[in-house]
């Protein structure tokens, strides 16, 4: 806009000086805008050129930058898979780890039954000979404590009998001794008498 209205100017100069100054000036300040065209045309394709580079190196920025996002994006993707398998990985070994150990404690609390049912076994066994023994020698008391007291009673008998034996035989000394006592005072009283 700034060299239309200059080029206008310089229209109404013409005018005004006569016709060969003008037209030498003319001709002067043609060339004058033609080498300023020319000077504005190279500065313009420079700045066309450095703008279009700009942008070239912007887009080759952005590219490298998207490049080295994605390359960024994929390591992460890759790592982030590497880690979901990691941790699928570890959670089953903890499942198969957690299976193994069940395992292991239904077989110890198998074992363990087993051995209770055979210790219960053995307990019931045990306690049945204790009362068998029990009964036995309590049968074998019985019978001890039964011939004691047929012995006992036979010689309560035989004391009895032996004891009413001595009884007759001192009822009949004494008696004897009597009649003896007797017989001696009538002989003394005859003999005194």
């Amino acid at each position: 806009m700034s060299q239309v209205s200059s080029i206008g100017q310089i229209l109404g100069n013409f005018q005004s000086l006569n016709a060969d100054e003008s037209l030498h000036d003319a001709q002067m300040e043609i060339r004058h805008l033609k080498d300023t065209l020319f000077v504005l045309r190279g500065e313009l394709e420079d700045q066309e050129f450095n703008r279009n580079a700009a942008v070239q190196q912007a887009i080759q920025q952005s590219a490298d930058d998207i490049q080295q996002l994605q390359g960024t994006a994929t390591s992460l993707r890759d790592e982030l898979e590497s880690l979901r398998f990691e941790k699928d990985s570890a959670v089953q070994q903890a499942v198969q780890r957690s299976a193994d150990e069940i395992l292991q404690l239904k077989n110890t609390a198998t074992s363990l039954r087993d051995e209770l049912e055979s210790l219960r076994f053995e307990k019931d066994a045990a306690v049945q000979q204790a009362v068998q023994r029990s009964a036995d020698e309590i049968e074998q008391l019985k019978m001890t404590s039964s011939e004691l007291r047929a012995a006992l009673e036979s010689q309560k008998f035989e004391y009895e009998a032996k004891l009413q034996k001595q009884k007759l035989e001192t009822s009949d000394e004494h008696q004897h001794l009597k009649d003896t006592i007797g017989k001696l005072r009538e002989e003394l009283e005859t003999k005194n008498g």
